[in-house]
């Protein structure tokens, strides 16, 4: 039970943390915290603390109960002064904390880092905030909301009434009824007795996990709790009972209605809550015993009605069916494990390889089969709906990448002394989660490069004309098979002398300079261990960085473009393909290999005529495409395989597109197009030929095997 507890607090946690980053940054930029705001990072503070607590992770529980204070404060006493800026840093440097813990518990590891530090200066910084605004400083709100209801209650505040002996109940035995405090005891708090049914949104999962957080945030603050089912954890049966009847509670408290059911409010994933009052202590002439307290509320109760219209049910496990979305009332969410999602795209290419082998099969060569064909064809559409909705499934949107971004250029103005901010446009972009994963170190890289490089000093833009506020746009948009985003700044530009001084030094120049295009010379901060800062600073100078950009969108079957203006910004543009999972590649053949090259680099196929491939002064062939002079590459050269056709005119040449640069490739014939599954390149291939360039293979439908060329890595690997 432990391990899928765990696995609940992290992920819940985890959102929270990105919750709070938000919308501590976007207070700041407005300049406070709306009375919204304010609830709703109180909310979530609250809901680490008390998940926390019940994990017994105490450093991070302590510290979220640190920070809640200061927002009880702004909540209840609405102080004039409120240090937005200051309170963001505390709710940033709570948040990281937090996110190191967490990565350390999935990672499998203990939280062990020590909040005091932390803890202390929120605290420090809550009474001296309270001292500015003409608070006493050593109160606590807690005990004085509760002081002022209990003396309004009893009509005697000055003269608090003795607490009665505090006694530890449990559902099961009968226990005989005990004479009633003495009229100046408990009685005189007003003791409320409530009856309560938590209902938690369909689909969330974990219902008993979820009502045993609800028991542990409770307990604490009410004198007698009751709850069905009895044992949340231990019977197997409770998770279908609270999903289908709800989690009743029964509590003994000194809150009032208002109080209790803003307590139970604050319950995670809470969809439906059903309170009431069933008495008054005060009313009561004795004080009645646990069991007593369950029957009577249970008496005098009305039944529990179920959220979805009453139905024949089998509770057991295996029988449990999803309920059927309403019409208008939105999609029904449910959480998936990520290596689930992982496990059915593997079986979905599995699928895609074993109807290629059954369509495809040698055996079928010449034979009139209409009824299988009809029947194939109907394979491949529903094999095609299903890829799409895995595919679908996997798709998640750039928005939560992008507004990380948000705190890299907050932290970077500060320490850098400029002004700057961020505009996101088009985040609901969708991409494949892996990529969506992989994409995010380099943004932070591009967009951190933005604010140092491109954005000047407040100073220095006025004196341009500028305003003092720089912009940074992080934009998103789909373009046929591919994610295109571009990170644009309103900075000083690029240098491109200082780049080309700098490129000489390091010794990178591949040709003459009167040759290089300004996109050429701007692609040299790509390279790596290059950086035009002299000196070394926290964000930049070391030469790292916009190198790991290019490997990382390489890696990903992507591109990077830089363009730039002098005196007006520059513009990074990455180009990453929607998915890697499975794509649609052309089969060529060369002597008795196969080859895959992804269609999305084909520019075009012909047949050369003679004399169409020249070779250069350097001894490189050649071929003149549309007027400019693309180099040749003849794969049977590349991979030492004999028996290939090497005259061109009696083989298939193919245009490639990789970046800016174009080439053409030499094969003997086109197979066709097909959807390929891209799998790693066994050890005994990669012993056996040379597989440079090669970045996986895929089987075809006939079972043989076809390497698939990487045209980026091929014309780096060639022409650099």
């Amino acid at each position: 039970m432990a391990e899928p507890m765990v696995e609940v607090f992290i992920f819940e946690t985890r959102q929270f943390l990105e919750q709070l980053e938000q919308i501590a940054l976007g207070s700041e930029e407005q300049g406070g915290f709306s009375e919204e705001d304010v609830n709703e990072i109180f909310r979530a503070m609250h809901t680490i603390k008390g998940s926390a607590a019940m994990m017994m992770f105490d450093q991070v529980s302590t510290l979220a109960h640190s920070v809640e204070d200061i927002f009880f404060y702004i909540r209840e006493l609405k102080p004039a002064k409120v240090d937005a800026t200051a309170i963001t840093d505390i709710v940033l440097n709570a948040v990281d904390f937090m996110r190191i813990e967490m990565d350390k518990l999935d990672a499998g590891g203990t939280p062990d880092m020590s909040s005091e530090e932390l803890r202390n200066y929120t605290k420090d910084f809550l009474r001296n905030m309270k001292l500015d605004n003409g608070h006493d400083p050593d109160i606590d709100l807690r005990k004085a909301k509760n002081a002022k209801k209990a003396g309004e209650a009893g009509g005697d505040a000055a003269a608090p009434a003795p607490e009665p002996e505090k006694k530890q109940y449990y559902i099961g035995a009968a226990k005989p009824a005990t004479p009633a405090p003495a009229a100046t005891g408990a009685t005189s708090g007003g003791q409320h007795i409530f009856e309560a049914t938590v209902f938690f949104q369909q689909g969330c999962e974990m219902e008993e996990v979820r009502a045993f957080g609800v028991v542990n945030s409770l307990k604490e603050k009410v004198k007698e709790l009751h709850y069905l089912p009895e044992k949340i954890l231990e019977d197997e049966s409770a998770t279908d009972t609270i999903r289908n009847m709800g989690f009743r509670l029964f509590f003994t408290t000194e809150m009032n209605f208002d109080e209790a059911k803003a307590e139970l409010d604050q319950t995670i994933f809470l969809d439906r809550l059903e309170i009431k009052e069933v008495a008054s202590v005060a009313e009561l002439e004795y004080w009645p015993s646990q069991e007593t307290i369950a029957i009577t509320a249970l008496e005098n109760s009305e039944p529990i009605k179920p959220a979805m219209p009453p139905v024949q049910r089998d509770l057991t496990p295996a029988a449990r069916k999803p309920a059927p979305a309403k019409g208008g009332d939105g999609a029904q969410m449910i959480t998936v494990r990520v290596d689930k999602l992982d496990k059915l795209m593997d079986l979905v290419g599995e699928m895609v390889i074993a109807e290629a082998m059954v369509t495809q099969n040698p055996d079928l060569k010449g034979m009139e089969l209409d009824n299988f064909a009809k029947a194939a064809r109907q394979l491949h559409k529903i094999n095609g709906e299903l890829q799409d909705s895995v595919m679908a499934l996997r798709m998640v949107p750039l928005e939560g990448t992008f507004k990380k971004m948000n705190r890299i250029v907050r932290d970077m103005t500060k320490k850098l002394g400029k002004k700057a901010r961020l505009v996101l446009v088009g985040e609901s972009t969708e991409v494949d989660k892996n990529i969506n994963e992989h994409i995010s170190d380099p943004l932070m890289h591009i967009v951190r490069n933005s604010v140092d490089h491109g954005i000047e000093m407040p100073e220095v833009r006025v004196e341009a004309g500028k305003e003092e506020t720089g912009t940074v746009i992080l934009s998103a948009e789909n373009a046929g098979g591919e994610v295109v985003i571009k990170i644009k700044d309103d900075g000083g530009g690029l240098n491109k002398e200082k780049i080309l001084d700098r490129a000489r030094k390091n010794g990178i120049l591949t040709k003459p300079e009167s040759e290089l295009t300004d996109r050429e010379i701007y692609s040299f901060i790509f390279a790596p261990g290059f950086s035009t800062k002299e000196a070394v600073t926290e964000f930049s100078g070391r030469g790292v960085g916009m190198d790991v950009v290019v490997s990382n969108i390489k890696s990903l079957g992507g591109k990077v473009i830089v363009d730039s203006e002098p005196g007006l910004g520059s513009t990074t543009t990455i180009k990453i393909p929607l998915t890697l999972a499975i794509i649609e590649g052309m089969s060529v053949s060369v002597g008795g290999s196969r080859f895959t090259i992804p269609i999305n680099y084909i520019s075009r196929s012909f047949r050369p005529d003679e004399g169409a491939i020249f070779r250069d002064p350097d001894g490189s062939e050649m071929i003149m495409v549309q007027g400019t002079c693309c180099p040749v590459i003849r794969l049977y050269d590349m991979y030492d395989i004999p028996d290939a056709i090497h005259e061109p005119t009696e083989g298939i040449l193919l245009l490639l597109e990789a970046g800016d640069a174009r080439f053409g490739v030499l094969a003997d014939e086109l197979l066709g197009v097909q959807e390929i599954v891209v799998k790693p390149v066994p050890k005994y291939i990669s012993r056996m030929m040379k597989t440079t360039g090669i970045s996986g293979c895929t089987l075809l439908g006939d079972g043989s095997i076809s390497l698939i060329i990487d045209p980026q890595q091929v014309h780096n690997i060639i022409f650099d």
